[in-house]
This record gives C-alpha cells, structure tokens and sequence, in this order.
C-alpha cells in the first residue's frame, strides 16, 4: 500500500488523470488524453493479487470473484480515486482515475449558464444522458454543487460508486454508494423517501424497477436528478418508456410526460482551436408540446421539437456547438478543472459495526445516554403433556392357523375343542 500512495501522490504531482497496472508491465499513465509509458520496473501478477486484496472489501472481493471484474471509489493518501478491477491474460489489471478535489462547477465545464435555474425547482426530473465517458457524472456534481451552495436544501445521493466526495454548505448532503451503503438501487430508492429528502440524485437508471421507482419519487414531489446511457433524447425517452411490458408503457409515458423538466444529452469533442475536449449538449425541455409528443407515443418528432425550440432555449449539438462554444471569449480548460488534488471533504469514512460485524472496534454506550435493556425473551407457558395410557391387554379370542393340508373335519374338530 505504501508504494502504490507514492504512486498516487505522483500522478497528482505529473497532472496524470488515469493510471493503469498490469502484471508484468511497466506502469501506463495518461496525460492531456496521450499515453505514456513508465520508465520504472511495474507490479508482478502477484504483487497486484496482494495489493488488491488490500483495497477490497469482503463484498467487492466476492463481485470480483463473481462477476470477473468490480468497479469502487477510495480516497488513497488523501486522494479520491475511481478504480476498475478486472481480468486480462496478465492476471488482474487496474484502470485508475484521479478525481479532482474539488468539485467543478458549471463554468468550469464549460456547460450552458441556464443549466444553473433548473436547480431552483421544488420538483421534477433532469436527465443527464450520454455515452461512457462523455462526462454525466462530472455535470451532475456540478448540478449539485449548484444547490449545495445557493440552497438550504437536503440532498441525497444513490451512487455507484461514490466518485466525487461533498462538503455540506448550505445543503445538507448524505451520499450513498451501492453495495457497501445499499444492495441495490431499488432498495435505496424505497428507503429515500423515508429519508426527508429535497433532492435525490440516482446514479443510474437500468432497470424498468428502478425508472418505476424514480419517476415514483418525482411524481412525490421531489426534484430527482438521474443519468442514464443515451446518445440522443430520442433514444433517452425511448428506452425509458420501452423498457417495460407493453402493457405498462402508455402508463409509464404519462408519468414521463408530466415530471421531465429537462433532457440533457452530451459527448465530449476536441476542439482545434481551444486545444482540449469540451462538453457538446443537446438540451431538451418539458415544455407542453414535447409533453403531448411523449404520451402520444411520437417519438420521431422530439428532433424537430429540437430544431424549432430555440427560443424557448432549446439546442441540438450542432446549434449549441455553433451559437455556445464558439461566441464564447474564454473556454475552461480541463487541465484545470478536473487537475487531480488532495479532495476537500473533510468527513471521515466510517463503516459501523452494528452493520458490519467486520469491522473492528466495539459499539460503547453513549455518556448521558441510558441505553434501553433489552428484554429477555418471554418464557412460554409449559404444557404438559398427556398421560399415554397404557395398551389394555384385549382377550384373547382364540386364533387358528389353517394349513394348507388341514381338511374340513381338522377345522370343525378344532372348534369344538
């Protein structure tokens, strides 16, 4: 562990934003989106064995074994991490992100401004929607940093993992990560709603279960800020709606329709003048036309709703790329924005015993507080059993054998008797 802190500590140092191990291997390492190679000697297979075992808990041990590979957050020498696991012909390999420290807010990505008024809502549903690593999770840390900031208001957060660590500021936030806080998003999302929250930011949407459970949460009157894996708002509102049984989906188009304030979809994109990627957005409103396109089942017709939206402030890719990006003077460069640092959070981490018995360390009485003894269980009543009474002898009514060569008189001689 203490070699693979200094390894950490150094790509912060480098402005590395991923690193990767694998057995056998020099140490890989990735700066402004190149590759580079390590020039020192990296980890032997069993070197990684160790150190993974070291990272992971019983259940991410038990995910890996299971499933072949297993993805989790840690903060390591002060440093928010995101880790893959996975296995390769060189045994298990590690794909490292550095998270920055602090969370980026929605300048510094570069998004649109008036992202920042949907985060006043008192409900309704943002979907942010994108392929793998377009940047979902980062736009929503923005979003949320957003209201931490402005607004007294409790958050709380069903992750997968836990990636970006928040300070509460005038929020109040709780964040929840799945497998280690949670078995599963249908289970946190049950729970949420006992939990006195405002705000509700669902990591993932999956399963039908879980879009039930969401749009649930919503229609509740809580704002729900949620991603989803989607290259266009179409393919978005399809898949939610189509996921369940047919006939389910004209119910599930109602809910959409009635609770989605705004569709977010967005992908990164080099641009040759500024020198770096930044986020390019579709943005999609819940306006009463794109409402009544939704429960009528009309698809096809959400692009169009996009082409003639703008004035409602609507944008597809291409009007954002042209009207946003390039009129604006000064784009944020990732470099530092997402720059790898020591994380502001200053909570501890703390697994209880009374819910992992694992952990080490004993639960102790709170001084002033008298703790309630607890009962000893009821003895029951003791029933007696009955009294077996005893066979009685029954008389003894005469038995007789008939062999096979006793004839007629033999019998009636031996009745006689």
């Amino acid at each position: 562990m203490k070699r693979f802190n200094n390894l950490i500590l150094a790509g912060v140092q480098e402005g590395y934003s991923d690193i990767h191990i694998s057995g056998d291997h020099p140490v890989v390492y990735r700066k402004n989106g190149k590759i580079v190679f390590g020039s020192h000697e990296g980890y032997s297979p069993e070197e990684i064995d160790a150190l993974c075992n070291a990272l992971l808990e019983e259940n991410e041990l038990e995910m890996l074994r299971t499933r072949l590979s297993v993805d989790f957050a840690r903060s390591v020498a002060h440093i928010r991490i995101r880790v893959n696991i996975f296995c390769t012909s060189r045994g298990l390999s590690m794909a490292i992100r550095l998270l920055p420290g602090r969370i980026p807010n929605i300048s510094d990505l570069n998004l649109y401004p008036d992202l920042k008024d949907y985060c006043t809502l008192e409900s309704g549903l943002i979907l942010v929607c994108g392929a793998t690593g377009s940047g979902k999770s980062s736009t929503i840390a923005a979003l949320l940093s957003e209201i931490n900031r402005h607004q007294k208001r409790h958050i709380i957060t069903l992750e997968d993992p836990v990636e970006y660590r928040f300070n509460s500021q005038k929020s109040y936030i709780e964040q929840r990560e799945l497998g280690t806080h949670m078995h599963s998003f249908d289970q946190g999302l049950r729970d949420v709603l006992r939990e006195d929250p405002d705000v509700i930011m669902v990591g993932e949407l999956r399963e039908p279960e879980t879009i039930r459970l969401t749009l649930n949460a919503v229609e509740s009157g809580h704002l729900v800020i949620a991603s989803l894996h989607a290259t266009n708002s179409e393919d978005a509102l399809y898949r939610m709606c189509n996921s369940f049984a047919p006939d389910a989906q004209d119910m599930v188009r109602t809910q959409v329709s009635s609770v989605l304030s705004l569709l977010v979809v967005q992908r990164l994109q080099y641009m040759e003048e500024a020198g770096f990627r930044v986020p390019i957005l579709s943005i999609l409103k819940g306006t009463n036309s794109l409402k009544a396109t939704i429960r009528d089942n009309r698809f096809a017709q959400i692009e169009s709703i996009l082409q003639t939206g703008r004035a409602e402030g609507m944008f597809t890719m291409e009007k954002y790329e042209q009207e946003y990006i390039k009129r604006r003077g000064r784009l944020t460069p990732p470099s530092i924005s997402f720059k790898p640092s020591p994380e502001s959070a200053n909570s501890r981490l703390y697994r209880s015993p009374l819910v992992d018995p694992r952990v080490a360390g004993a639960v102790h009485d709170m001084p002033g507080i008298s703790r309630t003894p607890k009962r000893s269980p009821v003895p029951r009543a003791r029933v007696q059993p009955e009294p077996q009474l005893e066979p009685q002898p029954q008389p003894d009514r005469g038995c007789y054998v008939i062999n096979d060569n006793s004839t007629m008189e033999d019998v009636i001689s031996e009745l006689d008797k």
